[in-house]
């Protein structure tokens, strides 16, 4: 804290949106830097220590170093790290990327602040995420249940509508008909072109979810080291409100791409060894640093899930951003390009897509005894698909066995009726649970292997 009197005239190098400062005493890592000029301009920017070196301080620049010199540039060190304002009312607010009100309605008055790195959750005080959040959508609700306190990615390209899927859950998303407990919805948008943000905007605002719903939004013309702080904002926000105020949130985080980017870029303008695909050797580390604050702590009522959306660089996902994504998270939610390109939505590729945690926040207790068993004979069924479809591109769909033909009647209805829906369809699990039980009715008895015979009696 001994810095806070001490200001600084004049820098030593400015370099892209890095600057350094030489003479510098007790300065620390990641405390928030405040610099200006003191020409007519009176430019006033935010940055962060990123480096220390003896008396050499390297800041990094919020909204990059353009307009200021060498010369006249006054550096005042504030002594802490980057600090989020927080109270209740946060809800139904707009912020940018580093967390200032951009909705024109003032400032937050703020009960407490927080160091948007966060503090890493103690694993001893974690507790086993149970409890399914409901989407109302049928591939994700069915097959890919999200669990509260679970992360669970969508893994996207570029084109297919996750903008539009990541908006559906925000309207639709809630505890299930049965609970009286508040679900409430952080968006953190990184990146995004101007339409993207305001078709969010415009769609929350219309569903009347708004109330509940915080954004933060950094624009792609919006700095690029910003977009390296908004998670962190984001998730500060949400551990505040799960924590302190016993609520259920879900961080919606899009797009992690543009994060992995910005991370890119700032690291090459250091002067760093690139790793994989040029990204840097932390790129890991800072993916889990942000994935990992999701959980239910021991002692609080509420909970942080996370729905990262990733594009993914050519559809390819032994790209290292999703590759490592699926390393820390627990599944995902893959959308596909040949679904999309048949007009249906969401174009939710079951096979690939899984939920780790599903098995324990589903059944009798939570949504209905069949939901396993139904959604094991959907995917090993829907695989046969694959197969039947596979052997008619070469023989012909004349030639199939009877049984092969009946699994290609299925393949399709599977796709139109379970995994397609309409963008306002919010359905509820027992509906998603009975389109399941008609399509099978489309298979014989005996082709239902993964179902116990009780269950078949009850449900068939």
């Amino acid at each position: 804290m001994k810095n806070m009197g001490i200001e600084y005239i004049g820098l030593s190098q400015i370099k892209g949106a890095l600057v350094a400062i030489d003479g510098v005493k007790g300065a620390a890592y990641d405390e928030i830097v405040e610099l200006k000029t003191d020409d007519e301009t009176g430019t006033k920017k935010l940055g962060k220590i990123i480096e220390i070196y003896e008396d050499k301080a390297v800041i990094q620049i919020f909204e990059g170093s353009e307009n200021l010199s060498l010369v006249n540039t006054h550096t005042r060190f504030t002594g802490h790290p980057l600090e989020f304002p927080l109270s209740i009312d946060i809800l139904g607010r707009t912020f940018d990327g580093i967390g200032r009100p951009i909705d024109g309605l003032g400032p937050i008055e703020a009960e407490c602040k927080r160091d948007v790195n966060g503090k890493p959750l103690n694993p001893v005080e974690r507790e086993y995420p149970r409890n399914y959040i409901r989407t109302g959508i049928s591939a994700i609700d069915g097959l890919t249940t999200l669990i509260r306190g679970q992360k669970l990615p969508i893994f996207s390209g570029n084109g297919l509508p996750h903008d539009r899927l990541a908006a559906q859950i925000v309207k639709q998303a809630s505890l299930g008909d049965d609970s009286d407990e508040d679900l409430v919805v952080i968006f953190a948008a990184m990146g995004v072109k101007y339409d993207v943000a305001e078709f969010f905007k415009r769609t929350f605002e219309e569903s009347g979810v708004l109330n509940h719903v915080v954004m933060f939004l950094n624009l792609a013309n919006d700095p690029v080291v910003e977009r390296l702080v908004t998670p962190k904002v984001a998730l500060t926000a949400a551990e505040y409100l799960a924590f302190e105020k016993d609520k259920h949130v879900l961080v919606i985080l899009t797009d992690m791409t543009s994060f992995a980017e910005a991370m890119r870029e700032v690291s090459s303008s250091k002067g760093e060894i690139p790793s994989r695909k040029g990204y840097p050797g932390y790129l890991y580390s800072e993916l889990a640093t942000i994935y990992e604050r999701a959980g239910i702590v021991t002692n609080s009522k509420g909970s942080v899930t996370q729905i990262p959306i990733l594009t993914m660089p050519n559809d390819d996902i032994t790209h290292p951003i999703p590759d490592l994504t699926g390393y820390i998270t627990e599944g995902q939610i893959v959308l596909d390009r040949a679904l999309h390109g048949q007009s249906i939505y969401p174009p939710i590729n079951v096979l690939p897509s899984l939920s780790r945690l599903m098995k324990d926040g589903i059944g009798e207790d939570y949504t209905r005894d069949d939901h396993q068993a139904v959604a094991n004979q959907l995917f090993s069924s829907y695989a046969k698909v694959g197969e039947a479809r596979a052997l008619a591109s070469v023989i012909g769909e004349d030639e199939l066995s009877p049984s092969d033909k009946k699994y290609l009647e299925f393949g399709k209805a599977f796709e139109n009726r379970f995994v397609s829906q309409e963008e306002n369809e919010n359905r509820d699990v027992i509906t998603t649970l009975n389109i399941g039980w008609e399509l099978l009715h489309m298979l014989p008895k005996e082709e239902l292997d993964r179902i116990d015979t009780k269950l078949i009696e009850k449900y068939y």
